[in-house]
């Protein structure tokens, strides 16, 4: 009864039951596997069953499994440590090893226009500073421009004078005079934040334009607020008057002679170093008349000299 069969069932069961066809043939791909590498010989045997698509035949590239394996195993045996052994380096999705990239901080222009920018920056500032340095000096040296050294004419003393009839060096007969003496005068310092460098122009006594003695006051440093007291000592030694001698009514007896004191007294002070300076200069012109009969010193008032 199992045997018999309705005709009509084994007509329904033919066609849904599976065809047996052929035993498909295997071909074998050798690629290198990546234990090759490390000095294995022994390789790796991967199964690919044929295909029967034109896009899998053996005759086109495959993007698949064994292709991936394959590109990853070369690459993997190039990246590697001198020992031998396999560089531990990181990855991509692709399998690539990742490198350090040095990104620049912006394009060359940019370094350009910064190196511009700052070297600008840099003369304003020197700029800047000489300005106010300048400015400041300015009024450092505005400030101490009032402060003018002081000088007040004292005394004369007269140690020797002596006219008489002479010649000069040519032969020459005229009237000379020899004359000695000491001037005595005061000077102040009134800066109250510097010294000062004080010296003068030759002291003349001076008889119609014809100076009959000389002197000149040794250089010195004042300090601030100071007073000093200085003597300037005149000679004059067989001075010809020539025609100016007519006037000149001293005799070897005795007399008064009207004589006019000229110099200039000159004043420095460095403010701010010798950047700084301020300097004056004070001409000081005083008449006078040298009685040769008279031990006294001569003694001047104080609205006596010209002082300018």
């Amino acid at each position: 009864m199992l045997s018999a069969k309705s005709e009509s069932d084994i007509t329904s069961l033919a066609p849904s039951s599976p065809s047996r066809s052929p035993k498909r043939p295997v071909y074998y791909v050798q690629s290198p596997s990546r234990d090759s590498h490390d000095g294995d010989k022994s390789s790796s045997m991967q199964a690919t069953p044929i295909s029967h698509s034109p896009l899998d035949s053996p005759s086109h590239p495959s993007f698949g499994r064994h292709s991936r394996n394959s590109s990853t195993s070369h690459f993997s045996g190039i990246f590697r440590s001198s020992s031998g052994r396999k560089g531990n380096r990181k990855r991509n999705d692709k399998g690539w090893p990742e490198c350090n990239v040095i990104l620049e901080e912006g394009s060359y222009d940019e370094l350009e226009d910064k190196k511009f920018m700052r070297q600008f920056q840099a003369l304003i500032a020197l700029f800047s500073f000489v300005l106010l340095f300048t400015i400041f000096c300015l009024i450092i040296w505005g400030a101490s421009r009032p402060y003018k050294a002081e000088v007040t004419v004292r005394s004369f003393v007269v140690n020797n004078f002596y006219v008489g009839e002479g010649s000069d060096s040519s032969g020459v007969v005229t009237k000379m005079v020899t004359l000695n003496g000491t001037l005595r005068m005061n000077i102040y310092n009134p800066a109250p934040l510097f010294g000062i460098h004080v010296s003068s122009s030759p002291v003349d006594l001076v008889f119609s334009e014809i100076t009959v003695a000389t002197g000149q006051l040794k250089k010195y440093y004042q300090p601030r607020k100071s007073h000093r007291t200085v003597l300037v000592n005149l000679e004059g030694s067989k001075v010809p008057l020539y025609g100016a001698g007519s006037s000149f009514m001293v005799s070897q007896g005795g007399g008064e002679a009207p004589l006019m004191l000229q110099f200039e007294i000159r004043s420095h002070g460095d403010v701010v170093g010798k950047l700084v300076r301020t300097r004056h200069r004070k001409r000081i012109s005083c008449p006078m008349v040298i009685d040769s009969t008279s031990p006294k010193p001569i003694k001047f008032k104080k609205d006596i000299c010209t002082y300018s």
